[in-house]
């Protein structure tokens, strides 16, 4: 089912409650944004390689494919933001959302006017112009940051990152030596305070650590510095 609005973006709504489904896409129609909806995993993920959406809003928990199941095998080609929207509010399953590369991940139930502010600082994120000058390579030890690819290079080969993994990997590093805390990340990345609760900052620097080859137990690169925030280590 599609809704059409005049918009730069477009969003895939993945959610089998009908009810709520229609109450979502009208407040995403009302913000002006196109907004085609799915009540289906098998056939949401199917739209997902077919049409360029810029954002999926992705329900956990769906008849044909498990949201979970569709993130995960999405995540790698899928070039736009994927926000879970579901009714499972464990930590585990927020954590596991948020590793599978999840962008954000939002309960339900969720007032309009919060969830369309989230994904308009997602949105708005994208359409940014870069922070700083293009080209300029940061080198740190073997991992190099290439700006204008927004690539990652960990001894020359590259290294897959989602868009959320390399945003919070460049803005670390543009502040290389410097302590960053949870506030800060919340407000350059997204727009929003950090409400001491968020789990996907955490699990999005637990994420980097592995595909930099950081020691979880014992990180060099990017330092957890208690009660303060993080410290992306200079060589």
């Amino acid at each position: 089912m599609d809704i059409s609005a005049q918009s730069a973006a477009r969003i895939l709504l993945i959610e089998d409650d009908e009810r709520l489904a229609q109450l979502v896409a009208d407040a995403l129609h009302k913000a002006n944004y196109a907004v085609t909806v799915c009540g289906d995993g098998l056939a949401g993920e199917a739209l997902m390689r077919q049409e360029p959406f810029d954002l999926v809003l992705l329900d956990g928990h769906l008849p044909g494919k498990d949201g979970f199941d569709v993130l995960r095998d999405t995540r790698r080609d899928f070039a736009g933001r994927i926000v879970m929207l579901t009714a499972r509010d464990d930590d585990i399953d927020q954590v596991l959302g948020l590793e599978g590369g999840a962008d954000d991940y939002i309960t339900k139930p969720v007032a309009p006017r919060v969830l369309l502010a989230r994904l308009k600082a997602l949105l708005r994120r994208d359409a940014l112009p870069a922070a700083h000058p293009v080209g300029e390579a940061l080198h740190f030890g073997p991992l190099t940051l290439l700006p204008q690819s927004r690539e990652l290079r960990l001894h020359g080969e590259p290294v897959a990152l989602t868009t959320a993994e390399y945003e919070l990997l460049n803005f670390l590093a543009q502040r290389a030596g410097q302590v960053v805390s949870r506030d800060d990340i919340m407000q350059g990345l997204r727009g929003l305070e950090f409400d001491g609760l968020d789990r996907a900052i955490d699990a999005r620097i637990s994420r980097l650590r592995r595909k930099i080859g950081d020691d979880a137990q014992a990180p060099v690169r990017i330092k957890t510095v208690r009660g303060q925030g993080y410290l992306f280590a200079i060589d």
